[in-house]
């Protein structure tokens, strides 16, 4: 059996707020008090008591964009993206947008976010529970991502090239006691084959063509959701199954992602 490395925290978020599913998924909004469900006009309440609010209405607008897989919307819920973010950008983080987190890199919007793991939770290697497997990202970046997918998946392995950043999102994910997150410093282009295989392959940076490596190391029935430049300048989202028959490819819509790169920094 491959030895695999812990997390050097042993990891509890607090109970996510459950959501309820009306009739129609664009109706999703956070069970709980009159106040958690109320339109907040302002992102600037978004620390302390009031993060739960706007993290609410954040869902509730994703719901409206389209997506409707329940873990994915209680993760979202639950991990509290300002956490991620210094301090100055805090009263932004529940916005639609990406935000700056150092060393040239972003923190991704939150429906591009929602949508590149729901895409990933719809591939066929799903265990019984409904979570998937085990997951690689690429790109660990500030962490959030990777405390989502923790929500989602059986065990996760997140990996960062930048050293600074690595060391960032370990203290973010700390104080969140993820006990089947692993934090790993080194180059992405190889992926992490001692946890191979992986359920799921998420990457958040793009390059011309999706590594060899990251296809040899998705198992069978596992999907891998990209970034990928299709024409010279413009990135898309890509969906990679890999199943029996052999590799099946399904370009999306444009993205914009940071450019994939190789080595450690």
């Amino acid at each position: 059996m491959k030895s695999r490395p812990s997390f050097p925290a042993k990891l509890i978020t607090s109970p996510p707020q459950k959501l309820v599913k009306p009739s129609s998924p664009l109706s999703w909004v956070a069970a709980g008090t009159a106040k958690q469900q109320s339109v907040v006009s302002s992102a600037a309440s978004g620390l302390g008591l009031d993060s739960a609010t706007v993290r609410s209405t954040m869902v509730k607008r994703l719901a409206e964009a389209g997506v409707d897989d329940e873990l994915v919307l209680n993760a979202m819920l639950a991990v509290e993206r300002h956490k991620f973010l210094d301090t100055a950008l805090a009263n932004q983080a529940y916005e639609d947008t990406s935000l700056p987190i150092g060393f040239g890199q972003t923190i991704s919007k939150p429906n591009v976010v929602a949508r590149m793991i729901e895409l990933l939770r719809q591939g066929k290697n799903l265990r019984i529970t409904g979570k998937l497997g085990r997951v690689l990202e690429i790109g660990t970046g500030c962490g959030y991502q990777a405390a989502l997918l923790s929500h989602v998946s059986q065990e996760v392995y997140s990996i960062e090239r930048i050293k600074g950043l690595y060391e960032r999102a370990r203290e973010n994910i700390r104080p969140m006691r993820l006990g089947n997150l692993h934090l790993l410093f080194g180059d992405g282009m190889q992926g992490y084959p001692s946890g191979a295989p992986y359920a799921g392959i998420i990457a958040a940076a793009g390059g011309d063509n999706i590594p060899a490596e990251w296809i040899e190391q998705l198992a069978d029935g596992g999907r891998l959701v990209a970034p990928m430049s299709v024409t010279k300048g413009s990135q898309s989202l890509v969906v990679i199954d890999k199943t029996s028959a052999g590799i099946q490819k399904t370009v999306l819509e444009p993205v914009n992602f940071v450019p994939l790169l190789s080595g450690v920094v």
